[in-house]
């Protein structure tokens, strides 16, 4: 990515003819990433259509902005803009600003507000240096830019950085749903069928806090944001817009079943290119992508399983252990990824034994993306995150599901039911992917029999439609226009006077 510099004051166009995006996204790789991209991509609809200029703004936690551009920051004031020469970025202030999360709903009151704050104190420096912004567009869900929103008049969109699939899920639980989901969470095979949803979602399908039976304080707290988020965008007085990170021919129904009560705009798959630097926020100098990319063009193809559990999952001792254990019974070749931060040191000591034994290659980070559309890579064991999920799909690559909470269950059944792409993993008891089980899905997807061959045919058939949503002037770039059309007329006054829901207490 380009150092960043100082944003000179805009000349030329007249204020009203600008559409300014301010994306704020939560400090993580998986939404800063795809918020990232999106945003060049408004901007880079600029005047095709003749309607003048679209501006973006990249607001992120101060903590996450300094680990983005670390040598960028140092003696730039933190209320002036910066760009990348695309886009623009001002960071905001939690009141904290040291990564950490809040431990109760004083503590999460207190940074609401605090965040509040900061980003209306952009929203105003913005307006005076002649940006004005004219919607603010979140993450799938951040309190504070609801505030803002409402605060000032703002039209408000939502990122949907998940699947439709997922939309659905969390909209109808909140619509009706929500008394029959919770009754029976402790029932993992009970069906609920859905409005508008091909087959039915077992509980066990569902995202994680929708079917929590531990009474955690987290699950909870996650559902009462979704729900405030939910009244905020029901209230507006017109359909609330959400951009979602999916394409037309992956989730049709799901699609077609949300916009009978949203404004939904497909605008995926969100992913950036080769082009475009991905931002990773944990410590990989030591990766050599020379090497490692050397070893896959060693491989004959479609013979390595790729293994990586995303940016935030850190191993147990037990699970490495039963992962070499099911990658020394397959026998086939590997290049697994262990983040070396946050390691504990009987992990570094199990991984030494398994390098020492030539199967394959263990590294510290890796350009997923890269790895993922090397031709010697068969089969991808992924904890079913959304962004590896669609980058899977777009590259054509089956999938062996491992998930764990948040959407991640969600989208391991729409791998193995919707999709035919990919074989879903169970754990056992404790909670373990184990070994004999990791080798008997790999064999499923990467061996010789009927339900392999199938599962690579529709993993190949999902990469073509991927690349036809993606492509110039494809469904996805129409979509985002016509986003920024919609968002253009939407009345400026509609938020002012949508009452706040629980700002004090989350």
């Amino acid at each position: 990515m380009a150092e960043m510099e100082r944003l000179p004051h805009p000349h030329g166009r007249s204020n009203g003819e600008r559409r300014h995006f301010l994306l704020v996204a939560y400090g993580s790789q998986s939404h800063l990433n795809p918020c990232r991209v999106l945003a060049r991509s408004l901007v880079q609809l600029h005047d095709a259509d003749g309607s003048g200029p679209v501006l973006a703004t990249l607001s992120v936690p101060l903590f996450t902005h300094r680990r983005m551009f670390p040598s960028s920051c140092s003696g730039v004031p933190e209320d002036e803009d910066t760009t990348d020469g695309v886009i623009s970025y001002a960071p905001y202030s939690d009141g904290v600003d040291d990564g950490t999360n809040a431990k109760d709903a004083e503590g999460r009151a207190r940074r609401r507000r605090a965040s509040f704050e900061s980003l209306s104190a952009i929203v105003a420096r913005l307006a005076a240096r002649g940006r004005p912004v004219t919607c603010v567009v979140c993450s799938l869900v951040l309190p504070y830019a609801l505030d803002v929103a409402r605060e000032h008049a703002i039209p408000m969109a939502v990122f949907w950085i998940q699947p439709a699939t997922v939309l659905a899920a969390y909209y109808h639980y909140f619509h009706g749903y929500g008394e029959l989901i919770t009754s029976h969470a402790a029932d993992p095979a009970y069906d609920v069928t859905l409005p508008g949803l091909r087959q039915p979602l077992r509980t066990r399908d569902f995202p994680s806090f929708l079917v929590d039976t531990t009474g955690g304080e987290v699950a909870k707290s996650v559902n009462d944001l979704f729900r405030e988020l939910f009244e905020f965008m029901d209230a507006q007085g017109q359909r609330a817009k959400f951009l979602v990170n999916t394409f037309e021919k992956l989730e049709p129904a799901a699609l077609a079943s949300m916009r009978q009560h949203l404004d939904v705009f497909a605008v995926g798959p969100v992913m950036g290119s080769s082009a475009v630097a991905r931002i990773h926020l944990f410590h990989h100098a030591g990766a050599d992508k020379k090497r490692y990319m050397e070893w896959l063009g060693a491989q004959p193809e479609i013979s390595v399983v790729y293994i990586s559990f995303g940016s935030v999952w850190t191993y147990s001792k037990q699970q490495m252990e039963e992962i070499m254990h099911g990658l020394r019974q397959c026998g086939r070749p590997y290049l697994l990824v262990v983040r070396k931060d946050d390691r504990q040191e009987d992990v570094s000591s199990c991984l030494d034994d398994v390098v020492r034994e030539g199967r394959g290659m263990v590294v510290e980070w890796c350009d997923q993306p890269a790895v993922l559309s090397h031709p010697s890579v068969g089969c991808f064991l992924t904890h079913c995150g959304w962004n590896s999920t669609l980058e899977a799909m777009a590259m054509g690559v089956p999938v062996v599901a491992a998930p764990s909470m948040l959407d991640q269950p969600t989208n391991a059944f729409l791998i193995e039911e919707e999709w035919k792409a990919g074989i879903r993993g169970e754990c056992n008891g404790e909670g373990v992917f184990t070994g004999s089980e990791l080798a008997r899905c790999v064999e499923m997807v990467m061996g010789s029999g009927a339900r392999a061959l199938e599962i690579r045919q529709r993993a190949e058939a999902l990469k073509g439609m991927a690349r036809e949503a993606a492509a110039s002037g494809g469904p996805a770039e129409r979509s985002l226009r016509n986003f920024v059309t919609a968002a253009s007329g939407a009345d400026k006054t509609s938020t002012k006077d949508i009452p706040p829901t629980m700002s004090e207490s989350i």
